[in-house]
């Protein structure tokens, strides 16, 4: 038996300003209208064949985001909640210890979510290659057969290229002249991040060169818990676990490794050249999603959101429109990104951790207008689903509604609206809103006062679990 266990957990910062801290690259529609690169990641798994119920392993910020793109496709998954970041062995080591107490016995194969493999034959056929090392009690990764000296990637140094090696060294993201080494000593691949393992292999290498991670994590599952349709791992333990890779902690120092050469397309779609590179093109080697006008524009990516972009005499740029943040970059920056939200974040500002459109348990709201004294939403209820009784102390708020019907609870008075009909909202009004119609429910919420920070509220019910700035 085969698990698939994706690990869901990163933010995607050198995809900014599409990717941000609450809704990652995972959860986008970079390269196809129709799928996200997790949504294309499950299907691709079970062209290979294996059926068996997924794990996805994510943070608790991103578990209602995961939960809806698996309804968007009607999947059921198991979702392992990780209580804190602590990089990819403890992520690993925790569904491995997961897969091992549901399924004793089982093999996992451990992808990232967020890749993009277009040949599922190619990639079935290189897990059936992996399987017959698998079983043996080695722990296998795929390498990507190289197309060019790429900065981005980690590389795998083989023994033997071309067919299934023993492992000889990992080696960083290289610059230039040493890529460009790696690709002409003809052993070398691109580290592809995907493994496949016996879960109980997995752990008793762990437990021999990282004992710290080994124990914090048994520990941290074993008073695991269920949450609505999530499972937790206990926060405390999991935390005092060391931060490290699973390249680090295990793929460096066990004698078990085996590198897999897989040679049809690959991407972790970890920039805006490689979502370039992924896309279909015109001509003149442009991309462009959206509503976009190119004008003698060569070799660029055009990504429009909301409204319509229009490019003259431009080459080898990417411009990334979203509602409220726009990068232009020259296409031989883009490792540089991620320092660009950096600075965001260390300058106070929200763009890094947020779009204007924050997708809730709940439904959906987002910010229309922004003033000094006021602040104009547009807010999406789901049916049957409701917003908490909370309190605001610093502004007022008034709910017109637009579409469906409301039960609306104000300073504990009850009552209906329909479209077109409002209520107002002091500041200190304790209040609370129900979609108790079969559609969803919209409305115009207007703010006014002189302070709108997310930590203006008191929640007294919360079905959802949910941080205030989520």
């Amino acid at each position: 038996m085969i698990v698939p266990v994706l690990l869901a957990g990163g933010s995607g910062n050198r995809l900014w300003p599409m990717s941000r801290e609450l809704f990652p690259k995972q959860c986008l529609h970079l390269t196809d209208v129709e799928q996200t690169l997790i949504q294309k990641t499950l299907k691709r798994v079970e062209a290979c064949g294996i059926d068996t119920r997924p794990v996805i392993v994510c943070n608790n910020d991103h578990r209602f985001l995961i939960a809806q793109q698996l309804s968007d496709i009607n999947r059921s998954c198991d979702i392992l909640l990780e209580p804190a970041a602590r990089n990819t062995a403890p992520a690993i080591a925790l569904a491995a210890a997961f897969v091992a107490e549901k399924y004793p016995g089982a093999t996992i194969l451990a992808l990232p979510a967020d890749h993009i493999i277009d040949d599922a034959t190619a990639f079935s056929q290189a897990i059936e290659q992996g399987l017959n090392f698998a079983q043996k009690g080695k722990i296998v990764t795929f390498g990507v057969v190289p197309q060019y000296p790429e900065t981005g990637y980690g590389y795998i140094e083989a023994e033997q290229f071309g067919v299934a090696s023993n492992i000889t060294a990992f080696h960083e993201k290289p610059d230039a002249a040493t890529a460009e080494e790696y690709l002409q000593a003809g052993n070398y691949y691109w580290n592809s991040g995907m493994f496949l393992f016996a879960a109980n292999t997995l752990l008793s290498e762990v437990e021999i060169y990282e004992p710290e991670v080994y124990q914090c994590i048994a520990q941290s599952l074993s008073e695991k818990y269920v949450d609505l349709d999530f499972v937790r791992a206990e926060e405390k333990s999991f935390k005092e676990s060391p931060s490290v890779s699973i390249d680090v902690a295990i793929m460096e120092r066990t004698k078990l490794g085996v590198v897999v050469p897989f040679s049809a397309d690959w991407s972790d779609i970890g920039s805006w050249n490689s979502v370039l590179d992924a896309m279909p093109k015109d001509a003149a080697g442009n991309a462009v999603v959206g509503d976009v006008i190119v004008k003698n524009t060569e070799n660029s990516l055009i990504y429009s959101t909301s409204r319509l972009v229009s490019t003259l005499g431009i080459h080898n740029l990417a411009v990334v429109d979203t509602p409220d943040a726009l990068l232009v970059m020259d296409m031989n920056q883009g490792q540089g990104v991620k320092e660009i939200v950096a600075q965001i974040k260390q300058s106070g500002r929200s763009e890094h951790r947020r779009h204007s459109l924050l997708h809730r348990p709940w439904g959906s709201v987002e910010v229309m207008n922004l003033g000094e004294h006021y602040q104009v939403k547009h807010v999406r209820v789901k049916p049957s689903a409701s917003i908490s009784l909370q309190v605001h102390k610093h502004r007022a708020e008034h709910w017109v509604v637009v579409q469906g019907e409301a039960d609306v609870s104000v300073g504990g008075k009850a009552q209906s609206l329909v479209k077109n009909e409002s209520i107002y909202i002091e500041a200190g009004d304790v209040h609370a809103l129900h979609n108790t119609g079969e559609e969803m429910l919209e409305i115009i919420e207007v703010q006014t006062g002189d302070y709108f920070g997310d930590d203006d509220v008191v929640r007294f019910t919360n079905n959802y679990i949910e941080s205030i700035d989520q």
